[in-house]
This record gives structure tokens, sequence and C-alpha cells, in this order.
């Protein structure tokens, strides 16, 4: 049986191939300044790392990292939200420039895009209600389990044979859980205990032992060294002279790297 990583990789890679000039595609950092504007995109729906607010603006720690990247390579950041599931074909379709969103580094997403950072890691957790007597991934077997469409949580459940239900975002996800409507939901820990906290949710979790710790990166289509050290430049600055780790502490409260 052909499994859902191949599929997502002969996906994203048919994507590459019918974008115009994909294979022989020009550096971009020179249009990207002349044109003064790096359009960054995101879901929208992955709080506190970005989500809409009342004024109908995208914040979090995802935008204010993608627009202080953009402020020192000299650009104007131009925010974009879009279906986490198709976000890399859109990339790869010049929709925008870059992904600053939360995405998870791996190898199969590497072979299709460049990655800058790591600029933060986590890990895999599995969170509950209270009294669920679900405490460990044998648990999972039998029960319904939210996962967001896309993500790499998602193959990963369904490599374990899970029964699932996906959804666009975060916030679906919680509020599924709290509903009964899935007994369980996987996510990266950070934003769920955060996301949960802020609502005043109660909810009992466990990490997954099978993962190690993973890393966020900022996706830009292959073929840019220079677009890339670019935005690692940015990025290592922000690091060194305190401007990270004030972004991660007004929206994730800790120091993240």
């Amino acid at each position: 049986m052909t499994s859902r990583r191949t599929i997502l990789k002969s996906t994203v890679l048919a994507a590459a191939f019918a974008t115009v000039g994909f294979a022989a595609a020009a550096e971009e950092l020179k249009t990207l300044k002349e044109n003064g504007v790096i359009r960054i995109a995101m879901s929208g729906a992955y709080p506190p790392f970005n989500f809409v607010n009342d004024q109908n603006e995208v914040v979090g720690f995802d935008p204010a990292i993608g627009t202080e990247i953009a402020k020192r390579m000299g650009l104007e950041a131009e925010i974009v939200t879009t279906a986490w599931d198709g976000i890399i074909g859109g990339l790869l379709a010049n929709k925008y420039d870059a992904i600053v969103g939360s995405m998870t580094i791996t190898e199969e997403r590497d072979e299709v895009v460049d990655f800058v950072g790591p600029y933060y890691s986590d890990k895999r957790a599995i969170f509950t209600q209270p009294g669920s007597g679900i405490a460990s991934l044998e648990d999972l077997d039998g029960v319904k389990v939210g996962l967001t469409l896309g993500e790499t949580h998602e193959a990963w459940a369904r490599e374990k044979g899970y029964d699932i239900n996906t959804y666009k975002g975060l916030p679906e996800l919680l509020l599924e859980l709290e509903n009964g409507r899935v007994d369980a939901i996987v996510n990266d820990s950070i934003a769920a205990i955060l996301a949960m906290g802020e609502k005043g949710q109660e909810f009992e979790m466990f990490a997954d032992p099978t993962t190690e710790p993973f890393g966020a990166g900022i996706a830009i289509r292959e073929g840019n060294p220079e677009l890339a050290a670019a935005m690692q430049e940015a990025l290592d600055s922000m690091m060194e002279d305190g401007t990270y780790l004030a972004i991660a502490e007004e929206w994730v409260g800790a120091d993240i790297r």
C-alpha cells in the first residue's frame, strides 16, 4: 500500500514541477529587495503562534518573528493566511515567498523546500479530558483521535492506525475535545497548553515517548541560497540582541529555542 508520506511527497513534487520555471528559478533575494515586500504565509489558526484577533489582524509569535526578519532585511512583511494542508503547494506556486507558520522540519519537506532555522523547538503531546483513562499511546487504540489536517502529527497517527478526525486548526481541535466529539487530540505541546490555559479548558496530557523534540523552520523555495543566508542572518541577530527572547516572552511566556 502506498503510504501517506509517499502521497504527500508525490503531491508536493507534482506541484513543484508544475510551477513555471521552477527548475531554473533565479535567486529571489534581489527581486524581493526591488519590490520591498516579502509575502509570508501561515494558517492563522494556531494560537498563540499565529491567529486572527478581534480586529481581524493576524498576530502571534510567527508573524512577529517573520515581520522582524523582514525588517532586518529592509523589507515590509505582508502576512498571508492559507489552509495548512496546501501551504507548501502555495509556496511552490509563488503565491507567497516564505512560510513562517510553525512548520516542523522533516526530511520529506526538505526534499521540496529549503529551511531557515529552526527558530523554535517543541515536542508532540497527546491531550485528553480529565478522567479519560487515556494515559499512553496504547490507550489511543479504539478511541477517536483529533488532529490538524496536513500536520506531521496526522501522518504519524495514520501510520499508527488510529481512528482519526481531521480539522483546520487548533481552535477546532480544542472545541471538539471539550465537547467530547474526540477522545484525544495530538498537537505540539506548547501551543495546546497555552491555548487551553487561555480559555480555562481542563485537560490531561502525556508526551509521545517515541518522538524526539523537533524544530520549526522557515520554508522558502529551493535554489535561493542568498535569501536563505539573509533570513538566517536576521534570525541569528534577533537571537543575539534579545529581540527574539522579548517576542517569545510576549507571545509564549518562555524562551523556546
